[in-house]
């Protein structure tokens, strides 16, 4: 017997809502949002209207491409948000464990140091664009973005690492940028 939540899953997964809708929506408000901030077309106030039809269209023809070409991008996408928000939870549990021995301001110690240091930024960015390169390629989504590589139709498939292999990746490359970070905080 199923619980209604499954049910209710199922029947979204049937509608097509995880193909196209959820991603659609997500995607146009990203748009909407970079669009906003950015203010190209102005004060936000005066180019909603214009933000908002470039926010549908953008994302609308970034959807409808894996529609067009058949690809199936469902389950890949459902293992990329799974796996974003696990490492998402261990970063929180991690500054959780930071809070608890670190001093009580630890808010300000980190905005000086952060200040004082401007590398600790470039190596946070390099870190964040590090993790969403190997969550994309362990979810699967880098399969689907280059498929194979070579020119005039023959190509060769791209090297298929076990997920043990991704994972023992991401973990040493989290090391080594937490030992960096370390390092950065104390000089």
């Amino acid at each position: 017997m199923t619980s209604p939540f499954e049910t209710v899953i199922l029947n979204m997964r049937e509608t097509g809502m995880f193909q196209f809708l959820l991603p659609f929506m997500l995607s146009s408000a990203i748009f909407y949002g970079l669009l906003r901030k950015s203010q190209i077309f102005g004060e936000p106030v005066r180019s909603v209207t214009i933000n908002a039809v470039i926010a549908l269209v953008a994302s609308f023809m970034v959807w409808s491409a894996p529609v067009l070409l058949g690809m199936d991008i469902e389950m890949h996408l459902a293992s990329f948000f799974v796996q974003g928000i696990s490492v998402t939870l261990i970063v929180m549990v991690g500054l959780m464990v930071v809070g608890m021995i670190a001093p009580p301001n630890l808010p300000a110690h980190f905005e000086k140091v952060f200040k004082d240091k401007p590398k600790v930024w470039m190596a946070i960015l390099i870190g964040g664009i590090l993790a969403g390169v190997i969550l994309a390629i362990s979810s699967g989504l880098m399969t689907i973005y280059f498929p194979q590589l070579g020119l005039d139709g023959v190509g060769v498939g791209l090297p298929v690492l076990s997920e043990d292999a991704i994972m023992t990746l991401g973990v040493v490359l989290l090391l080594v940028i937490t030992i960096v970070l370390i390092v950065a905080l104390i000089r």
